[in-house]
């Protein structure tokens, strides 16, 4: 590819070479270091390709030879020039093209997100905005770090973000997560100040005394202590808010009284039958749309910020919807230009009110159903059985019972620090008294 590019640049030739030993040709064109390529033989004849530089070599090798030279096509880039010389507007408006694409590469022309769900692109696309980051700002204003940076401290459920320019295109990847700011720098480790900070974070938290408690009520099937004294036992009915495992360990003397404490974060895999109780409703009426014929269209050209249209969308139709259609020009994958097009359609349609038959309920329903044991299952929750019935009325449908689950119940808390300066102050004043 790249030879092709040079050989059009410098220019090249295609000849034919007849006469009584073109094969002596050949090997005087190599001896000279002349380089030839495409070689055919065509009659009594040969036809190849060389350049420009090396035909104008040839001269002395065809008297040497007694050959006949036949230039059979010219080609590349100063046969080119030299056809369209007296073109002048032509070439203006070529390299006026050219620069007009050297400016425009120099700005943004389009900001792109990719992985967000929770933040929708208009909410990201208002706050970078407020930060000075729009399209049609030019690239040398564009601080990706800053950018990465302003994202992360704005929105704590954020925990990875990442910008590059491609082409004309500012192209922000984002990664979102339920957990804080902090836990997830502590997770993926973006920076090393961060990283400091979130490790001596977790440093401290782990030194910080804690016991796990109950989050629900249920019964204890599974316990595995790592840290921490267990206070419940596998079969053991608890309340939501029951002290499972205890970060504080009593420290007794001989005598079995209790003369110090230890402290620790407790640390518990406990898993327990519970309960829950899940509810759908849904009305069994809806409102089906009949388009009709009538409806306004208006197609547009914006360059820059400027808007060029055709068309109107004033209507006194009773019921409508909008229908907005556009698309940016650009030039290959990632380069973007100021330019897009697009129209709007208003449609007009009258709503009439109709009612869900009962297979479609139940199909409903029982999607919905299904849809929210596929969370349960993803966060780790087993549904061990359920007792959901559907129930039909005039004007609504509902899916009620009860899911027999076995989850996950422990929840952290702070553990209770306990004095014992009363106790040995009292042991001491029995002694006197004695």
């Amino acid at each position: 590819m790249i030879q092709s590019i040079i050989r059009y640049v410098h220019g090249y030739v295609k000849i034919r070479v007849e006469g009584y030993s073109p094969e002596r040709f050949l090997n005087l064109c190599s001896h000279h270091q002349i380089y030839i390529w495409g070689l055919t033989p065509c009659g009594n004849a040969y036809e190849m390709y060389m350049s420009l530089k090396g035909f104008k070599k040839l001269r002395p090798i065809v008297r040497k030879t007694h050959t006949r030279i036949q230039l059979v096509e010219r080609m590349g880039l100063p046969f080119f020039l030299q056809k369209y010389r007296k073109r002048k507007l032509f070439f203006i408006s070529f390299f006026l093209c050219l620069g007009l694409l050297y400016f425009y590469s120099s700005f943004i022309w389009d900001i792109h997100f990719e992985g967000n769900e929770k933040w929708t692109n208009e909410t990201l696309l208002e706050f970078l905005e407020e930060k000075e980051i729009t399209p049609h700002m030019p690239k040398s204003k564009v601080d990706c770090a800053l950018i990465v940076k302003e994202i992360r401290k704005a929105y704590d459920d954020i925990v990875w973000v990442s910008a590059s320019i491609d082409g004309s295109r500012l192209r922000i990847q984002i990664k979102e997560n339920e957990d804080t700011f902090r836990e997830a720098d502590a997770e993926s480790g973006n920076t090393s100040d961060d990283s400091t900070a979130s490790k001596d974070g977790q440093e401290e938290e782990t030194l910080t005394p804690r016991d796990l408690v109950a989050a629900k009520d249920g019964v204890i099937t599974s316990i595995i202590t790592r840290t921490g004294v267990p206070q419940v036992h596998v079969g053991d009915t608890v309340k939501k808010g029951d002290v499972l495992v205890s970060g504080r360990i009593e420290v007794k003397n001989d005598a079995g009284e209790v003369i110090d404490y230890q402290y620790q974060a407790s640390d518990a895999d406990i898993f327990a039958d519970t309960q829950l109780v899940y509810t759908d409703t849904m009305s069994t009426k809806y409102k089906k749309k009949h388009y009709e014929k009538s409806e306004r269209r208006l197609y547009y050209l914006k360059i820059g910020s400027r808007l060029i249209s055709v068309g109107t969308l004033k209507n006194d139709y009773k019921e409508w919807e909008l229908h907005t259609s556009e698309h940016q020009l650009k030039l290959g994958e990632n380069f973007y230009l100021p330019v897009s097009y697009g129209s709007k359609i208003v449609k007009s349609y009258i709503s009439k009110e109709k009612s869900y038959t009962k297979k479609e309920i139940q199909q409903q329903l029982s999607q919905n159903f299904q849809l929210f044991s596929k969370g349960l299952e993803e966060q780790g929750i087993q549904i061990k059985d359920n007792h959901v019935n559907i129930q039909i009325g005039e004007n609504s449908a509902s899916a009620k019972g009860t899911l027999y689950l076995n989850e996950s119940i422990a929840k952290e808390t702070k553990t209770e620090i306990m004095q014992i300066e009363d106790q040995g102050q009292e042991n001491t004043d029995q002694k006197d008294t004695d």
